[in-house]
């Protein structure tokens, strides 16, 4: 790896599999099935091992929807926040599944979509999201139908729902309570129902999650409405599998130690900086650094850092949990080299799987 030209996303396929693993293991379980979630992470070049423990995928567009059934292939569930009078023929043709967000676009594409099964998102006007803007239960939320008048209009022309309300919910007790809130509230939808997905962002990949309380749970809603239940796992399939490799290029003092680095949290990290969150940076040892990437944004810092070592030009940093919402979102502000992205195999061998070179920068813009 030290030889290898920095910035580079580097897959680590075993901790990949551990959580491929717990998702068999949740999928066997319960009965439910899992779908990976696009919006979140859609580096096809593992889809070909993920597939195996996985039952298909979730889109949030058109594009993410064909990617899903070329390269991933299996179940593909199309969502779209509104989908265009163009896209609709493609979209069909692409979907086992199609979820409209509203009544208004159910109305509009009911005889276009009318040869595979259809769904409609529900909001149930609340969420565990912390930040006002990714909860969909946010007032006056677009996200989904909510009103029993309007969700009955739907009723013969539907077999399934979409409510994706949690958000790194690592509380299996507030899952179980918001659950049993959507059973009282909507249960009589709910037991007409073919399928209901549950969204995704229930983190139960991560370490000492009651897994198979979570298991017991789904595998009772599914019984209690006689539906098929999905979960949609984006950063549950991907947490800690993935790290950001940078290089320091420069250290300056200016009243703090800052370390430059070939990379940039604005091009390569976006979620951080929209979020305000800070890089998963090492922090062991004595000597404190600012990580900063090397944009011209003046906020282009992805946090602060200690090392073992004073900081070198030419050393490197690994900064960790670098896949999910984070490959999606790279882009080419500053002109900055776009990361590559590498596969750490079982043997402990990397390969580069795919490198973007000034002609893929050009062709981006015209």
């Amino acid at each position: 790896m030290a030889a290898m030209q920095t910035p580079f996303y580097l897959i680590d396929k075993p901790a990949l599999r551990r959580n491929m693993e717990q998702i068999a293991r949740l999928r066997e379980a319960s009965g439910a099935k899992a779908l990976l979630a696009l919006k979140c992470f859609a580096t096809w070049s593992v889809f070909d091992f993920m597939r195996d423990y996985m039952d298909g995928t979730t889109s949030s567009s058109l594009f993410e929807l064909r990617l899903g059934r070329e390269e991933f292939g299996k179940e593909t569930h199309a969502y779209s926040v509104a989908w265009a009078d163009h896209e609709i023929d493609e979209a069909v043709g692409y979907a086992d599944k199609i979820i409209f967000n509203s009544l208004s676009q159910l109305d509009r594409f009911d005889n276009k979509a009318a040869g595979i099964a259809r769904g409609l998102r529900l909001n149930p006007r609340f969420s565990t999201s912390g930040f006002d803007l990714a909860d969909p239960a946010r007032p006056f939320s677009r996200l989904g139908e909510w009103d029993l008048s309007r969700l009955e209009q739907a009723m013969d022309r539907i077999s399934g729902v979409m409510i994706h309300y949690n958000c790194e919910n690592r509380d299996f007790d507030l899952f179980d309570s918001q659950l049993t809130r959507i059973e009282t509230e909507f249960g009589e939808i709910l037991k007409r129902l073919d399928w209901v997905s549950l969204g995704g962002g229930i983190h139960f990949t991560g370490e000492g999650y009651p897994i198979d309380r979570l298991a017991d749970r789904l595998k009772a809603f599914q019984d209690r409405f006689g539906v098929q239940a999905y979960l949609e796992p984006g950063e549950a399939s991907i947490t800690g599998t993935t790290s950001l490799e940078v290089s320091v290029l420069d250290v300056i003092d200016n009243g703090k130690q800052v370390a430059i680095v070939d990379s940039s949290i604005e091009a390569h990290m976006l979620d951080l900086l929209i979020y305000r969150e800070t890089a998963k940076l090492p922090q062991s040892g004595d000597h404190e650094y600012q990580v900063a990437g090397k944009t011209c944004l003046a906020g282009d810092i992805f946090g602060d850092a200690r090392f073992p070592q004073p900081l070198q030009v030419g050393d490197r940093i690994s900064i960790a949990d670098a896949a999910g919402y984070t490959m999606v979102k790279k882009n080419w502000f500053n002109g900055v080299a776009m990361p590559a992205i590498a596969i750490r195999e079982d043997d402990g061998s990397i390969r580069t799987v795919r490198e973007f070179p000034y002609e893929d920068y050009k062709s981006s813009l015209s």
